[in-house]
């Protein structure tokens, strides 16, 4: 036989390689020592045996289903099935290691279950490790907290700035100083803050408007990074002081007599997993805003 490799054995190349991890895991942990349940020299997968660890598992890797459940002492696995993200592989251990073993976390081995959780997401290895869950209950697939922080902003209704000025009934002429504002509320400004939970996490979400965008319907484009100042009539012709734009020709020849402007929000989100020392991270998400704004030009009357 010498070097020579059977094609059962390349079938199970995939079996020892992810055997191996699991062996990596725990044996430092625990090594071979008098009174350990010992496996035959040769690893054999197939039959749920293992070397130098206090306890073996058959992750299942040889099943003809792709991604299907192992078993370990004739108990399912079970994975978690969404085709864009990681896939994980959840195999029952059922030669439960001692109750002061690291992998059950100070948890009561005789209320507990221990499954060895093995994850890729087709390109790339991702971390192996034992999940402990609650006697007779299935380990809960893993959440992403991205996905989750997503569906705690789907729930706010965050929309368009509420635009003040300029607005459609308003006269506004060539040449004089035009000042935007937007009116602040959760929806439409924020702060907004929500929550989403799935599989035993919890998600918390905190959405603020960061910038304006304003496209003047000119060719002009301001960005504000604020509500913008309310105008009032003692600052006469004076420029906003945070946001403004000054037009250089009559809307006369658009259609309608208006310019069209339109304002976008960008709304910074942060979200942070409950508990503390957890995941967090940030989104962006837009909102627009538009309305028709006519510019005159001043008279003079002799």
């Amino acid at each position: 036989m010498g070097d020579e490799v059977d094609g059962h054995e390349v079938d199970r190349s995939s079996a020892v390689l992810l055997t191996r991890r699991l062996a990596v895991l725990v044996g430092a942990l625990v090594l071979a020592s008098p009174g350990i349940a010992h496996a035959d020299d040769d690893l054999n997968v197939g039959a749920g045996n293992c070397q130098v660890i206090k306890f073996c598992v058959d992750v299942g890797v040889g099943d003809d289903t792709p991604g299907s459940g192992g078993q370990a002492g004739g108990s399912q696995g079970g994975t978690d099935d969404n085709p864009s993200k990681v896939k994980c592989t959840y195999t029952k251990v059922d030669q439960k290691p001692p109750a002061d073993h690291p992998v059950w976390e100070g948890k009561d081995p005789k209320k507990n279950d221990l499954y060895f959780r093995s994850c890729s997401d087709g390109g790339q290895d991702n971390p192996d490790g034992f999940v402990v869950v609650p006697t007779g209950q299935p380990p809960a697939p893993q959440v992403d907290p991205q996905e989750l922080a997503q569906r705690a902003v789907d729930s706010m209704t965050l929309l368009g700035p509420d635009v003040a000025s300029p607005r459609a009934t308003g006269r506004y002429i060539v040449g004089v100083p035009m000042w935007m504002w937007v009116d602040q509320s959760p929806t439409t400004y924020g702060p907004n803050s929500a929550s989403a939970t799935a599989g035993g996490v919890t998600v918390t979400a905190t959405a603020k408007v960061s910038k304006i965008v304003w496209k003047m319907g000119d060719g002009s484009v301001v960005t504000c990074h604020g509500p913008g100042e309310k105008y009032a009539a003692a600052y006469g012709r004076q420029e906003s002081p945070t946001c403004g734009h000054t037009y250089t020709a009559t809307s006369a020849s658009r259609p309608a007599g208006t310019y069209t402007v339109t304002a976008t929000s960008t709304w910074t989100v942060d979200w942070q997993v409950a508990g503390g020392g957890g995941a967090s991270g940030r989104l962006l998400e837009t909102r627009q805003s538009q309305m028709q704004v006519a510019i005159g030009e001043l008279q003079v009357v002799r």
